[in-house]
């Protein structure tokens, strides 16, 4: 077998091996994006129903006071929460993310800090290497999403403004739509902003009957609502996650059978061309044997 011809099999063989890979890792990326699918659109409806019961009770409650309704007057620093994966392999899931989060950051005119709340281990990378205004970090959470976690990461948050260390926070995570498509987004939570009760008045014009008073159970809403916000983003981005994953490991697959295909063919015409050279070396010897 000829040198070249050989060179061509090791390379086929190593490519065969990546696809095999490629290919297992898009099965299991399928597989938990239908778990994480599942549970990101369950907690869309929780996370809608606890928005409109805050601007219901803000209209009836509209004169309570909590740090966390509070608007500073003057801005010093914001806060981002950047909802990121610990892994790679996801095509440009992580770096939409780290772009977004950079372009919000660069775009906004205010002379202001900012400070990034790194959740996810490719967030902090980046921003630790390029900016370091890292002020907390969460990774290494897994695949399954706890509200333990989001809970914790909505108390340092709320302990951090209400202590006057940021002034503004936002949320920036992947937003899942299919497998395909996952927008990424930007959403501010600090301060609470609700509605007016001549806003609300067109919407929630029923009378309902507290108990106990609509201030009591608006304080107590405020902390979860904080903690609902930030798990239903890390539900979002967990199914983004993998939903990209399941996309690039297939593109790689697919691109793999075709370099497959490309090597193959080009080892054929080697094979085929080492045939000829032969050939022609017998019917060039015979010739000569005859002369």
């Amino acid at each position: 077998m000829a040198a070249g011809t050989k060179e061509f099999k090791r390379r086929i063989a190593s490519v065969k091996n990546t696809q095999q890979i490629t290919k297992a890792m898009k099965m299991v990326a399928a597989a938990k994006l239908r778990r994480a699918q599942e549970a990101a659109e369950a907690s869309r409806p929780y996370t809608e129903t606890l928005q409109g019961t805050l601007a219901r009770l803000a209209a009836v409650a509209y004169d309570v006071k909590h740090p966390l309704l509070d608007k500073r007057e003057e801005i010093r620093k914001v806060g981002y929460i950047l909802v990121t994966a610990d892994r790679g392999l996801c095509g440009g899931f992580n770096t939409n993310l780290i772009r977004t989060a950079s372009d919000t950051m660069r775009e906004d005119e205010r002379k202001i800090e900012n400070g990034i709340i790194a959740v996810g281990r490719k967030g902090r990378d980046f921003f630790r290497k390029r900016s370091g205004n890292i002020d907390a970090e969460f990774v290494n959470l897994g695949d399954n999403v706890s509200y333990a976690d989001a809970r914790e990461i909505g108390q340092y948050v709320t302990n951090a403004y209400e202590n006057g260390e940021v002034d503004e926070v936002y949320l920036v995570f992947a937003r899942f739509v299919n497998a395909l498509r996952q927008i990424p987004t930007v959403t501010k939570i600090l301060p609470i902003e609700t509605l007016s009760q001549e806003e609300t008045a067109g919407e929630h014009n029923i009378d309902y009957l507290y108990e106990p008073s609509a201030e009591d159970i608006l304080l107590t809403l405020l902390p979860r609502y904080i903690g609902s916000q930030i798990y239903n983003s890390m539900l979002e981005s967990k199914a983004s996650e993998h939903g990209a994953r399941m996309t690039a490991m297939g593109n790689a697959t697919e691109n793999a059978g075709e370099i497959i295909d490309n090597l193959t063919l080009e080892m054929n015409k080697a094979r085929q061309k080492a045939i000829t050279d032969e050939i022609l070396d017998i019917v060039g010897g015979a010739e000569a044997l005859n002369k």
